[in-house]
């Protein structure tokens, strides 16, 4: 029980403050919305959790893969803000990942009837927040499932306490890919 109180501790001397997290969806990039814009809600939930996490001139830790870049490049910009990688220096940091792209027959990756288990699942690890769930993600499973979660797992291990506030922007599975935008944000002068 010491280490679990020591981890969190060690946790929170890390605490970017507010962490943020959007789909790694290169469709949100500006170049894809047309008229008619098939993820309007999905944009607007992204750029509203961005505009949170980032003051205009204020820097930003990115934690994604590295196509991942140029959406977070362009969201952060998009709010004035500017990236910089993670290091020890806490900031508000901003985390692209998503579940699993098999969860329809018109899916990405063509349905894989274990897609809603995991999404759901991995969704109670994000919003209780559950660090120790996202941690022990299956890296493998979740390749199967097209599912971008090796940030999430970083999250879980390097990041949450467990002891956050979490708001909800967007839970859906458009094109049978599993998205959300979350919000996580420490109370003033907890440590976990």
């Amino acid at each position: 029980m010491n280490s679990e109180v020591e981890e969190r501790a060690q946790r929170a001397s890390r605490d970017p403050g507010r962490i943020a997290l959007v789909p790694g969806a290169l469709a949100l990039l500006p170049e894809y919305a047309g008229q008619q814009d098939p993820l309007a809600e999905l944009r607007a939930a992204c750029r509203a959790a961005v505009a949170w996490l980032c003051e205009p001139g204020e820097t930003v830790a990115v934690q994604c893969e590295h196509q991942s870049l140029r959406l977070a490049e362009h969201l952060v910009g998009e709010a004035g803000g500017t990236l910089h990688p993670i290091d020890d220096r806490p900031a508000p940091t901003l985390v692209i990942g998503n579940g699993s792209a098999r969860r329809t027959e018109k899916a990405p990756g063509h349905l894989d009837p274990r897609a809603a288990s995991f999404d759901a699942a991995l969704g109670r690890a994000l919003t209780s927040p559950d660090p120790a769930a996202l941690a022990r993600l299956d890296g493998t499973l979740a390749q199967e499932l097209w599912a971008d979660v090796e940030t999430l797992r970083w999250l879980g291990a390097e990041v949450l306490t467990g002891s956050e506030r979490v708001m909800v922007d967007y839970d859906d599975d458009p094109y049978g890919v599993q998205y959300w935008v979350l919000r996580w944000e420490r109370d003033q002068g907890v440590g976990g």
